[in-house]
Parts: C-alpha cells; sequence; structure tokens
C-alpha cells in the first residue's frame, strides 16, 4: 500500500511501471518527431519521461506554446499523471493527461508518433478483467494472445493501432519480444504492419536494478508493410545512443516464423545455425519427448532430507523417495545421476512424501512440522493432507533450466524424482533406450549450445533461463544422427565424462563435435561456436553492468 500517498517501488512494479532512463527516452523522441505539425501520443506516461522531450523536440522545431490537443498522455495511476502534467508545465507547456485503463479505450488511428514504455507485468500477476481487457485489445489487429503473454505484449499492438497510417511507433520492449513464444504474434503484426521496422539491441543493461533485458522498437510507415527484414542497431548501453549512426544500421532479414533473438548473432552465424539445423541432423527436443516443471513442495528445508537425517529420525522407505537434491550444481559436471549417495553428504537427496499412512517416526515429524509452521505455507495448505506433495513420476532425463554457462541434460538411472529447480524430460517409449543412454552426451554440441542461447531467455544477471514451452523448440541432434554415430560417441564418452568433470565443458563439446558435426564445413562450424560464444560473453557484460 502506498504510505501518506506516496507512489512506493513496490507499488509501481505491481502495475508494471518502470521509469525510462533519459538517454533513452530522448532518443526514441528524437527519432519518432520529426515536425512542429506532428501529434503525439505516450501511453502508460508515468511521470512524463516521454512527453516532456517530445514538447521540447517540437518547441525546437517551432511548435505553438499550447499542446494539449497535439501532445496527449494516457495514464493509470492518478498521481503519476498529475505528476506528469506538472512536469511539462514546468517545461513550459500545457498537455493532456487522460487518466484510465489504455488498454479499454477505443483505438482511433490520428497519431503521428506514439512513443513510451509499455507496463511490464508478467503473466502470472497479468489476470482478471486487466488480461481480458487486453486480450480483446489485442484482437483488433487479428493477434491472438496466449495466456502466457506478459502485459507489454497487448499493451503495444494497442499502441500501434493509435498510429496513423504513415506514422511511427517508438518503445521500450523486454528483450522477451526476441526469443519468447507468445511474442510470435507481436513479431508478425509489426512485420505486417509497418514499412520499416528496426531494433536497437544493447550490450549492457539498461535499467539499472531490473533484470529484464531491454529492446528499442522503432517501426514507421504504418499500413506500408509488410517489411521482408529488420534493420538492427547495436548500442553498449543508454548513454551510447547519442553515438549511433544510420551508418551503422545492418539488414537482417528473419525467416517466416524465426525467432527474432537470431538478430542478435552475426548475420553468417544466424545464417549458419539455421543452414544446420534445417536439415536431418537436427530436431526439436519436443521430437524427444515432454518437458515438464518439477515438483513444487513448498518448504525444500522440511521436505528435502539428507541420508543422515532420516536415518536419525528413523523414517521408514514407505516415508520418503529419492531425490535429485535441489538445484542443479551436482548435474553440471556429469552426464548422468548415478549415485545418489556419492553426493557431498550434506546434499538432500530425499523427498519427505509418505505413501500412504504415515509411520510412527513420519507423524512425529508431521507434528514437527506444523510446529514450526510449516503447514502455513500457501502450497501446503491448498492440499490435502498437506504434508503429501503432489507426485510426480521420475523423469528420463534431467535438464538445468538456470544456467549461467549452458544448459545441461543428465541421464537419471538412479530413478530419483526432481523438485522445480530442474525440468524433467520424459522420453516417447520408442526414443527411451537411446535417449537415456545418448542423448546427454549428444547435446554437448556447439549447434545445440547455440541453439539454447537462441530459445531460452537471457536475464540481467548474466543467467539464461529456458523453460519447457522454450525447451520443446531446442534444438538436439536427431535420432537417425546419433543412430549412425552411436559406436562413436561411446567411444568419447570416457573423455567427455572427463572433460566435464574437470569443470571443461567447451573442451568436452569440441569432442562431441568431432563426431556430430563432422559434415559441416570448419569455417562455418567456426562461425557458429563465435555466436555461441558471443551471445554468452553478451549475457556476462550485462551482469557486470549496473
Amino acid at each position: 500500500m502506498s504510505v501518506d500517498g506516496v507512489d512506493t517501488a513496490a507499488l509501481r512494479k505491481a502495475r508494471g511501471a518502470f521509469f525510462t532512463p533519459s538517454q533513452v527516452a530522448s532518443y526514441i523522441t528524437a527519432w519518432a518527431v520529426r515536425s512542429a505539425e506532428d501529434s503525439v501520443l505516450e501511453p502508460s506516461c508515468g511521470e512524463a519521461a516521454f512527453l516532456v522531450p517530445a514538447v521540447q523536440r517540437l518547441r525546437s522545431m517551432g511548435a505553438p506554446q499550447e499542446l494539449s490537443g497535439q501532445v496527449v498522455g494516457a495514464e493509470l495511476h492518478e498521481t503519476s499523471a498529475r505528476l506528469a502534467v506538472a512536469a511539462v508545465a514546468a517545461a513550459g507547456a500545457e498537455v493532456t493527461v487522460q487518466v484510465g485503463d489504455f488498454l479499454l479505450s477505443e483505438p482511433v488511428p490520428r497519431f503521428d508518433v506514439v512513443v513510451g514504455n509499455p507496463p511490464y507485468v508478467r503473466y502470472q500477476d497479468f489476470t482478471g478483467e486487466s488480461r481480458a481487457a487486453a486480450k480483446r485489445a489485442a484482437l483488433r489487429a487479428g493477434v491472438a494472445l496466449s495466456n502466457l503473454a506478459s502485459s507489454w505484449a497487448a499493451f503495444s499492438v494497442h499502441s500501434a493501432l493509435h498510429v496513423k497510417p504513415g506514422g511511427r511507433l517508438g518503445l521500450v520492449l523486454p528483450a522477451e519480444i526476441l526469443s519468447v513464444n507468445y511474442a510470435a504474434p507481436i513479431r508478425e503484426f509489426l512485420m505486417r504492419e509497418f514499412g520499416s521496422v528496426r531494433l536497437v539491441l544493447f550490450t549492457e543493461r539498461v535499467f539499472p536494478g531490473v533484470s529484464e533485458d531491454v529492446v528499442l522498437l522503432l517501426a514507421e510507415g504504418r499500413g506500408a508493410g509488410p517489411t521482408d527484414h529488420c534493420e538492427l542497431l547495436h548500442a553498449r548501453n543508454a548513454a551510447s545512443l547519442v553515438d549511433l549512426v544510420d551508418d551503422d544500421i545492418r539488414r537482417w532479414s528473419p525467416a517466416i516464423g524465426d525467432r527474432w533473438s537470431l538478430a542478435l548473432v552475426h548475420p553468417d552465424a544466424g545464417t549458419a545455425y539455421r543452414e544446420i539445423v534445417s536439415r536431418d541432423h537436427f530436431e526439436p527436443l519436443q521430437r524427444w519427448g515432454e518437458t515438464t516443471l518439477g515438483m513444487v513442495t513448498g518448504n525444500n528445508a522440511f521436505f528435502t532430507l539428507t541420508t543422515a537425517e532420516v536415518r536419525a529420525r528413523g523414517l521408514t522407505e514407505s516415508d520418503i523417495e529419492p531425490l535429485s537434491p535441489p538445484g542443479s550444481r551436482h548435474l553440471r559436471r556429469v552426464l548422468s545421476l548415478r549415485d545418489l549417495e556419492a553426493l557431498d553428504d550434506s546434499l538432500p537427496t530425499w523427498l519427505f512424501r509418505p505413501h500412504g499412512e504415515p509411520s510412527r517416526a513420519a507423524r512425529a515429524y508431521i507434528r514437527e512440522g506444523e510446529k514450526r509452521n510449516v503447514h502455513a505455507a500457501y502450497k501446503c495448505r491448498v492440499r490435502t493432507p498437506w504434508w503429501r506433495v503432489p507426485y510426480l513420476k521420475p523423469a528420463d532425463l534431467l535438464l538445468t533450466y538456470m544456467n549461467a554457462d549452458a544448459p545441461r541434460l543428465a541421464g537419471n538411472p538412479v530413478v530419483a524424482h526432481h523438485l522445480n529447480s530442474v525440468h524433467g524430460v520424459y522420453l516417447s517409449n520408442d526414443r527411451r533406450v537411446l535417449g537415456r543412454d545418448l542423448l546427454p552426451l549428444a547435446a554437448l554440441n556447439s549447434v545445440t549450445l547455440l541453439g539454447a542461447e537462441l530459445v531460452g531467455r537471457s536475464y540481467g544477471g548474466g543467467v539464461l533461463k529456458m523453460e519447457p514451452r522454450e525447451a520443446d523448440v531446442w534444438p538436439m541432434p536427431s535420432l537417425a544422427h546419433i543412430r549412425e554415430h552411436e559406436n562413436r560417441l561411446r567411444a568419447c564418452r570416457p573423455e567427455v565424462t572427463r572433460l566435464l568433470s574437470a569443470g571443461s565443458i567447451f573442451d568436452a563439446v569440441a569432442l562431441v563435435d568431432e563426431v556430430l558435426l563432422a559434415h559441416v564445413p570448419e569455417d562455418l562450424l567456426q562461425v557458429v561456436r563465435d555466436g555461441r560464444a558471443a551471445l554468452h560473453d553478451r549475457r556476462s557484460a550485462r551482469s557486470r553492468s549496473k
């Protein structure tokens, strides 16, 4: 809640308000506003991050003092709207700021320029009437959004519908527009609707203290589309935007259905990658099986136990299940989780989950949990009985999904259960035997690792995250390709295992490349490797930037 009418950081985050750095707002506005007669809209204007530079830009071109009909803002939050009006007044002008939900407004294409920073609320918190209004707004443009879409998606489409024919749209968008599945209709809409689509990509973090990476969308010529290419500009950070010139623009033509994350790599790497994965040697992980989230306990400290704790409490076999310990560090230097007992004694390798009637020792542990108020945690109190974690059968493979270097697959011959700190891959019946044995090894190739960078989500802390639906399209060596090279893969496995154990993942990858990518010309393979390294370095650079 607000304190004495003050707009707190928590309240701003809840409505998706992240205020835009002045260099970014000025850059977009300077690109978009091109004459003293331009009409300008800033939806979700906050405290006038774009309205003020728009007024200043118009004034420099000879616009009149009175701009209330020419420059318009929209803002959900009444206090922010008042502050926006005051900020523009301090700049020597009067503008109109409409208070209310922008997504409920009827779009009228009357503005030469629409600029802004759409609210960013993740789908988990974007619910109820707000979500329904957003989906209706997007459908006006023929864009059907999935339930996984965050708030910016519909907001961007609705903003575009306020642009008059020939006009311009300049937005700050989360970089997930480049890669996530739910953004595909947005990408298609922009390419179809505008005659020119430009993206400004950043090496470093733009919003201090915010992990989400951003891109700038600069689209012009509404109604002049479709276009078959994007224009790309690369900036180090917000301060370096002033150094960009048109000579730096690179053309990039995404194939139909392509994710725009390929825009982040050198054109040669993108071309090589597309060519290689389009052939029979690779296929998406979804062809191998289904990737799912792990179990959610509600309180890992209570539900996960070490072997010593199990023995000390006298728990029986019917009270516990074997468990891949929370986290994924123990999976990063192995191809297979072969021996839970060989793991560090401090790691919990058992899940407390009585099958039926708890033993006497289990009942005592349940009473202890209630004394510790474990049963009051949300995930616990909404299930009956609170101490029985919803069951998920052991997966064939475990997939690390929060990664500093690269995602890993690990076999699960010990039939351990897994929590939501890793994903489980359940292989198809006809692929189970070979997949359990060789897919974790085969996945350690340069094409698959570049694919992970392209289909996963990069966060400001340098982490590459891969959700199940993203894992579905992650390119893996095909069943036929692995079968063809089965003997050579088995022969190199001991050395790959040794290298992984030593922490030398990319030396291990080079060995697998020799087996599975021998058909790829060396110069193309090096381009792929360079592309992966560039994306990894890009993530690392943002983790160091403030």
